[in-house]
This record gives structure tokens, C-alpha cells and sequence, in this order.
């Protein structure tokens, strides 16, 4: 699932309009990417957004 676990953005849900109106379901996922990261002191694969890649609340471990 499309879900960063720090800070915990996922899928949102929504309404696709058509020129004509007619209303169909649709869904907007986060950018989500799998990085090597610093966890509790060691390193861990986790699953973060790009805003959290960002904004430096991600400690990347190479």
C-alpha cells in the first residue's frame, strides 16, 4: 500500500469529472520511496515520501 510510515500520508480519495459531468471514482497516492534510513540507531529499508525526503524528518544511511 501506498503509505509513508513517518508521517503516515496515504491514499486519498476523490471524484473524477468529465467534460460531460459524469463522476467516476479515482484516487491520489502519495510519491512514496523506498530508501535506506536510520532507525532506532540502526539502518532499516522504510517506506517515505518525498515531502518527509524533503524536509529532512528522514536520517538517510548509505
Amino acid at each position: 500500500m501506498a503509505k509513508c510510515e513517518v508521517c503516515g500520508k496515504s491514499v486519498s480519495f476523490g471524484k473524477q469529472y468529465s467534460h460531460s459531468h459524469i463522476r467516476t471514482n479515482r484516487q491520489w497516492k502519495p510519491n512514496v520511496q523506498r530508501v535506506k534510513a536510520i532507525v532506532d540507531g540502526s539502518p532499516k529499508r522504510i517506506y517515505a515520501c518525498t515531502r518527509c525526503l524533503r524536509s529532512g524528518k528522514v536520517e538517510r544511511a548509505i
